[in-house]
């Protein structure tokens, strides 16, 4: 999979300079250009949307403090496409923030060696490839079940405690004592293909015995979803979720804030997503108890009782030629700042709201949903993600499954769709 997505890279870095001798270079969307830094100053590519206001304020403070300047660039485009115009160009981020799947398939060509760095022995997240670390967690999330504590227990009249329904039959019955409290539709269900192809979806393979295997297996066509037992428990609970929705009449016409203004409001009770909602959910007037909990399941594989995350954006430092000695060392002082450095912690916990991948990091975590991650994250009942799914993957597959949510499928048909697109991928097995 590694040598695919070279390929690709590669083909785009030649698409990319096409592009730029017809158009003279104009910039990508979200990206004013810029060096790989000058002499006393480095680049930062940002991928994580929620914390571009944030960045763009720590680099000021950042300078002011240290005199080096940062500059901090974001792009909507797809990672691959954004850096491989970037390398085409000769002029790479000093700082890349990055999926998992990049560091698998960048690293050991872009990527400088991390592995004198002190923060390595303080981290559980760090990514190695032969021996050699490449990639800096930014920060630990996770997927599960958002909930409403206070609008459930005032729809309910007493006590909600998440453990007690692990099962999908229990939440059902959950959802049922809503509706008659007076709870019209207590769900809400992501339209966006992320959503549904990255992380849904996705955790279908993840709480698989060997996901790795399962995957194999499923590009070979050996795998029938409508006979696994974990596409069926797990669709069967997204068919709760989808069922009692606000938005089930024009569900590909929900939109998110929408949605998360409802369950900040406690005018719905539940909805599936990660703890990064709560950058949006904060911008309501929530109520005071939110938090998350494990997918129901009527299974005891004990997956029911996690959730599924794990590191979460990873910096990378260039190792090219474009970038000086000075500018790595930089960098590498940049990221001890985020890690040693009080004000740089705060940053991270405060300012970002993000649950630090360091166990040196001790600050209080200010959000409820985050808090919820680092309870399930010390209590070593994270579900680990799965890094190397295809570029495409959401893409394609979250389009299907909201052909499912929509109502123009079923669940053969989108059992159907997803083995189709398995069958054009030959995989190899991995090991991180």
């Amino acid at each position: 999979m590694k040598a695919i997505y070279r390929k690709m890279i590669a083909l785009l870095a030649v698409l990319s300079m096409a592009v730029c001798l017809l158009t003279g270079c104009g910039a990508s969307s979200g990206d004013e250009g810029g060096s790989s830094g000058s002499a006393n100053g480095i680049t930062i590519f940002n991928s994580k949307m929620e914390i571009q206001d944030q960045l763009l304020q720590m680099a000021e403070k950042y300078e002011a403090e240290t005199g080096v300047h940062i500059e901090v660039y974001y792009s909507s485009d797809t990672v691959s496409a954004h850096l491989a115009t970037r390398y085409a160009s000769n002029n790479p981020y000093t700082l890349s923030m990055v999926d998992a799947k990049d560091i698998y398939a960048l690293a050991e060509e872009h990527a400088e060696d991390l592995s004198g760095e002190d923060w390595v022995k303080d981290t559980e997240y760090a990514i190695s490839i032969n021996d050699k670390v490449y990639g800096f967690p930014v920060c630990v999330e996770a997927r599960g079940i958002i909930y409403n504590k206070d609008a459930i227990e005032k729809t309910t009249g007493h006590e909600f405690v998440p453990e007690d329904y692990k099962t999908t039959k229990d939440f059902q019955k959950l959802i049922d004592e809503l509706i008659d409290g007076g709870m019209k539709s207590p769900t809400a269900v992501m339209k966006e293909d992320w959503s549904l192809g990255a992380h849904y979806l996705a955790q279908i393979y993840e709480e698989q015995e060997d996901p790795d295997s399962f995957l194999m297996d499923l590009s070979k066509g050996s795998v029938k979803l409508m006979k696994n037992d974990k596409f069926n428990a797990m669709m069967d609970t997204f068919d709760v979720l989808m069922n009692n929705s606000y938005a089930k009449k024009s569900a590909i016409s929900a939109e998110r804030e929408v949605s998360e203004k409802k369950l900040a409001e406690g005018e719905i009770a539940f909805m599936f997503g990660g703890n990064w909602d709560w950058s949006q959910i904060n911008q309501f007037d929530y109520t005071e108890n939110m938090g998350m909990m494990p997918v129901p399941q009527d299974l005891d594989d004990g997956m029911n009782e996690m959730l599924v995350g794990g590191g979460s954006k990873y910096f990378f430092i260039d190792n090219s030629s474009s970038t000086s000695d000075e500018q790595r060392q930089q960098a590498k002082d940049f990221l001890n700042w985020l890690i040693y450095n009080e004000d740089g912690q705060s940053f991270l916990v405060n300012d970002c709201a993000l649950v630090p991948a360091f166990s040196n990091i001790d600050l209080p975590i200010s959000d409820p949903l985050g808090a919820s991650v680092s309870v399930y994250t010390n209590a070593g009942k994270l579900v680990p993600n799965y890094n190397y799914l295809p570029d495409d993957h959401y893409a394609i597959l979250g389009a299907m499954f909201q052909k499912y949510l929509a109502g123009m499928s079923d669940r053969k048909g989108f059992a159907k769709d997803v083995e189709t697109y398995w069958k054009t991928k030959t995989l190899t097995s991995h090991s991180e």
